[in-house]
This record gives structure tokens, C-alpha cells and sequence, in this order.
């Protein structure tokens, strides 16, 4: 069968990569077409654009580009229309996605699954409208997702699992702990490790770095390690770093979790992984205007909580502090908290447990693949 893929940042091309080695084994025939990464390409198939070339962050930077923007938008649609695939898998990025959806359902036969579903139960839940019009098949990663889709706007997803839980599983399997190489490859010391993990955006860095390194500062028993974003020049992290003793690293943000006895994490992928490797964890998320923002959030935002750990346990099983409540006080107090209270340490490590047992096994790739392939048959 012939798969049209459409991914629009970094981690869609690591997801759709994994569906696309599933697709394959369940369906040698398979060819790919796609928006996507290296690691896509990777695989096989034919890229027509890279991700990099749709990846706009923010107003100004959309504002800016928007002329590239239609014409990519264009051109994948004119593409689709023309090689004419058994199906179009949408990977995330709903901005762009959902008007590809749109254009697929109104002008074609070719049905239009989404892999990893659009966050609309944090924001923009009205976007429930436009799913429910233009996607066939929707493929959810997140468990709690089922009933917001199911149970409260009527509309029947597959949950398939979550592909981190496949990636840290491989990892472990394949690199085998072993501390004292890890610190002598990277020039660290022999001490117990505070992990950093200040985000993936250049705002997310200046705004979240700061104050982690003069929290996690107050604990000299242990180093701090922070994981430089692939995308990031070490130069850029200099200016916010100053004269705080912390090694930066690049490309071993899974190999870091391994080793690191606690960590400070911004919202996202990176509270899950944490989690995964079972390190206890404080979620700290910086906005400029944090009183409006908290304000925004207790009022406006549909959910309790911004980190996936407390979303798929449906319960507070780390702390965030966002916005006004993220102050070097209060990280420090949690990192005490963490390292020192024996008892809330097992504890946080416990409701890991529950939080990973309610993710299920690994497989997701495989699970989306062979149900996608059932469904495609009939």
C-alpha cells in the first residue's frame, strides 16, 4: 500500500518513523511519501519536504513565514492529490494537519488517519468539530484521551499505547547502566547527579534555566548535569548559565535520566521520560506574566494539570510549579523534599508505578500499524 506521511517537528519524525518500520514489517509493500524528518528517511521512501522547512514557533515567526507557509501547504496538497496514496497518516501538528485534513476530505477519497492526536483537551477544544468532519481514524497515544473523545464528544479513537514507553524499554535494553563510564566520558564528578531539563526552545531556555541552576545550586553534595537541546549552540546556553558550577551534554538526554538521582523538567515529553526512567521529578514551567497566566489556567484551561505524569495518573503525583508558583524557593524546597524525605521520595516513585501501568505496554507503533492495516483492508 502507499503511505502519505505529514510530520512538522523533531519528534514526529522520531514517532512516525517507528509507525513506519511497523507498517513495513506488517506490510512489505509498503511506500512511503512524506513531510518529515531523517529519521523518516531512514526508513525509506520518498521525502518531499523537511520538517524544518514548516517549523514556525510563535506569532511573529508564523507572521513572517506565512507566504512559505501557504506554499508548503499547497504543495503538499497538490502532492497528495497527485501520487494518490491508499491513505494519508497525519502525525501530530495540528495547525498544519488539520487544514491538510480538510482539504483531503473535501476533494478526495482518500481517508485520513491522525497518529498521535491533536491536544484539544488542553486548548482549542473546539477543534473537535473539524476531527470529527475530516479525520477517519484517530490514534491516541495518551489513555485519558479515550473518554474525552469517547465519553464526552462521542467520537470512537483507538488507543494504542505510548511510543516513549518503547523508547526508554529500547534504550534500557540496549545501554546497561553503568555510572562510572558515563562520568568519565563526560568529565563529571563522582557525585550524585540533578538533572536539568530546561526545554527544547530557545524562550523555554532563558526563561526556565535561570532560576533552576539557583535552586538546584543550594545542594552541594551533588552536581548538576543539563541536557543540551539538539537544536541549541552552546554558546546560546552560556549566556544564562553564568558562573554556576554545571556541565552542559548533548545527545544523551535518555543516558543522563539513567544516571541522575533527581531532576528539575519543563512541561512536556520530558516529565513522561523522567518518569519512565523513574527519577523523581520537579515540573517547572516559567511564564513572564505569571500572575495572568495562573490566573488564565484556574479559569479558562480545561485541565488540572500541564505535565503528562499527572495527566495520564489523573492525580498529582509531582509538583508543578508554573508560572507565579515557580520561584528558587519553592523549587528548592521540592528538590529537598525529593532527595531528603525518604518517605515522599518512595512515595513519588510509587505513584510512577501506577501511572506507568495505566500507559500499558510497550508496542504503540506495532499496535497503530496492525489496526491501521485492518482498517485499510476492509
Amino acid at each position: 500500500m502507499k503511505y502519505y506521511l505529514i510530520v512538522g517537528e523533531a519528534s514526529g519524525d522520531l514517532h512516525a518513523s517507528h509507525l513506519m518500520s511497523a507498517l513495513k514489517a506488517e506490510d512489505p509493500q509498503a511506500d512511503f511519501r512524506f513531510f518529515g524528518g531523517d529519521l523518516m528517511a531512514a526508513v525509506g521512501g520518498t521525502m518531499v519536504k523537511h520538517y524544518k522547512e514548516l517549523a514556525y514557533m510563535g506569532f511573529i515567526p508564523v507572521l513572517l513565514h506565512l507566504r512559505t507557509i501557504f506554499a508548503n501547504m499547497k504543495r503538499c496538497k497538490e502532492d497528495i492529490v497527485s501520487w494518490n496514496p491508499d491513505v494519508v497518516i497525519l502525525v501530530d501538528y495540528p495547525g498544519f494537519n488539520l487544514d491538510i485534513a480538510k482539504f483531503v476530505h473535501a476533494k478526495t477519497q482518500i481517508p485520513v488517519y491522525y497518529y498521535i492526536s491533536p491536544k484539544i483537551w488542553a486548548w482549542k477544544e473546539y477543534r473537535i468539530k473539524n476531527i470529527k468532519r475530516d479525520v477517519d481514524e484517530l490514534f491516541s497515544i495518551l489513555p485519558f484521551e479515550v473518554e474525552f473523545f469517547e465519553g464526552k464528544h462521542q467520537y470512537p479513537i483507538h488507543y494504542v499505547g505510548n511510543p516513549t514507553v518503547d523508547e526508554v524499554t529500547a534504550y534500557q535494553k540496549a545501554y546497561p547502566k553503568d555510572f562510572e563510564e558515563f562520568i568519565a566520558e563526560n568529565q563529571l564528578d563522582n557525585k550524585p547527579i540533578i538533572a536539568l531539563l530546561a526545554g527544547s526552545r530557545k524562550q523555554e531556555i532563558k526563561d526556565n534555566l535561570p532560576d533552576m541552576l539557583k535552586a538546584a545550586s543550594a545542594f552541594p553534595d551533588y552536581q548538576l548535569v543539563l541536557a543540551g537541546a539538539p537544536s541549541i549552540a552552546p554558546e546560546y546556553y552560556k549566556q544564562y548559565i553564568g558562573d554556576a558550577n554545571v556541565k552542559i551534554i548533548f545527545e544523551q538526554t535518555y543516558r543522563l535520566l539513567q544516571h541522575a538521582d533527581a531532576a528539575l523538567v519543563t512541561s512536556g515529553t520530558a516529565t513522561l521520560e523522567t518518569a519512565l526512567f523513574r527519577v523523581p521529578q520537579v515540573v517547572c514551567y516559567h511564564t513572564p506574566i505569571g500572575k495572568v497566566i495562573s490566573f488564565l489556567r484556574r479559569h479558562i484551561l480545561t485541565v488540572r494539570f500541564i505535565s503528562l505524569v499527572n495527566l495520564i495518573a489523573d492525580r498529582e503525583v509531582v509538583k508543578e510549579l508554573v508560572a507565579d508558583t515557580m520561584t528558587v524557593k519553592n523549587m528548592q524546597q521540592e528538590l529537598r523534599n525529593i532527595l531528603e524525605n525518604e518517605k515522599y521520595r518512595k512515595q513519588m516513585l510509587k505513584e510512577y508505578e501506577y501511572m506507568a501501568e495505566r500507559l500499558g505496554p510497550a508496542g504503540a507503533p506495532r499496535h497503530a500499524a496492525r489496526e491501521m492495516l485492518a482498517l485499510l483492508k476492509k
